[in-house]
């Protein structure tokens, strides 16, 4: 527990009134969107946002991404809107698509790590957006775990990493999709992928035929969450491929969605990419509960949300 934290209990709710009004109020509020939990602050409140980074444990140079519950609300929190972003929004608002772009002067710098883009996403979740609708200011959320844990993709692992620490937990269902958002940088030209999700390349080309990735080595990481910092972790060990290691004669879990070479402790054998996806992270808590000491992940083609798939499975490995 970080020693600044005032142990309190944590509330859990299914009326999203209920949540928003704690926010409001100057909480921290968990929530779940269609990607994964996400821990909320409003925006303009510097000492919530200053307690988010507290309880993660995040690094104060990893951005917030801000959410929102209409489009109006862009307005709020962008200093000026592209060509390019324009076209992502009205195609991909709501969605599980982040779009980086020139901050306003009154967002805090607190919330945006000192940077001069602040990224803006709109989820599509139901019970996120009556949520976001009820807080009536955008709210800046990252993940809703303790920073280099596997993402929360349902309440109880939020619970798990959390209780005691934030003001409230909003219960929903496990979320959707698994993997937290795409994230294109729309305040430079061409407009640049930094972070793969839901929403593929071929996605975005398709509204904006100028998308381009982001390099390795280039600089423009620092712009979205997940890239400059150890992300995705379990406890156990990763490791890419269908069998175990040489010589390893521990307890070892696989999932994947090939029948694995050998005989594992826990085994998770999934029927499709987005299957995958949506429940990898549990499985790795799940993993960890259990003692496991190696996860191997099976590959996936990197097409579609399989590129976001073997990214996150790279990064846990790392």
């Amino acid at each position: 527990m970080v020693a600044s934290l005032v142990p309190k209990q944590t509330i859990r709710t299914r009326d999203p009134k209920d949540a928003a009004e704690l926010l409001r109020r100057g909480g921290v509020v968990a929530f779940p969107t269609e990607t994964v939990y996400g821990l909320g602050a409003a925006i303009f409140d510097q000492d919530a946002i200053r307690r988010v980074f507290e309880v993660k444990g995040r690094p104060s140079d990893n951005p917030l991404i801000a959410h929102i519950g209409k489009i109006g609300q862009i307005g709020l929190l962008a200093s000026e809107l592209s060509a390019s972003a324009e076209r992502l929004v009205e195609s991909f608002f709501p969605g599980p698509l982040t779009i980086v772009v020139k901050k306003s002067e009154v967002v805090p710098s607190i919330a945006t790590a000192g940077l001069t883009t602040i990224g803006i996403r709109m989820p599509k979740s139901e019970l996120a957006l009556a949520f976001l609708k009820e807080c009536g200011t955008p709210v800046v959320a990252p993940s809703a775990n303790i920073s280099g844990r596997p993402s929360p993709t349902t309440w109880q692992a939020v619970l798990e990493d959390l209780d005691g620490r934030i003001d409230c937990i909003l219960q929903g269902e496990p979320t959707d999709i698994g993997l937290e958002s795409s994230v294109v940088d729309c305040s430079v030209e061409p407009p640049l992928l930094l972070r793969r999700g839901a929403v593929s390349i071929d996605e975005l080309r398709a509204v904006v035929p100028s998308v381009r990735e982001l390099a390795s080595g280039e600089t423009g990481a620092e712009k979205s969450p997940g890239l400059r910092h150890r992300h995705y972790s379990p406890r156990a060990r990763v490791a890419i491929g269908t069998g175990l290691p040489e010589g390893f004669a521990g307890r070892a879990a696989f999932i994947g969605m090939q029948t694995p070479a050998d005989v594992f402790a826990e085994c998770l054998i999934v029927n499709s990419a987005e299957e995958y996806a949506a429940s990898l992270f549990e499985f790795f808590r799940k993993c960890d509960r259990g003692g496991v000491e190696l996860i191997v992940c099976g590959p996936v083609p990197e097409t579609g949300i399989g590129a976001a798939l073997m990214d996150r499975i790279r990064r846990a490995a790392e």
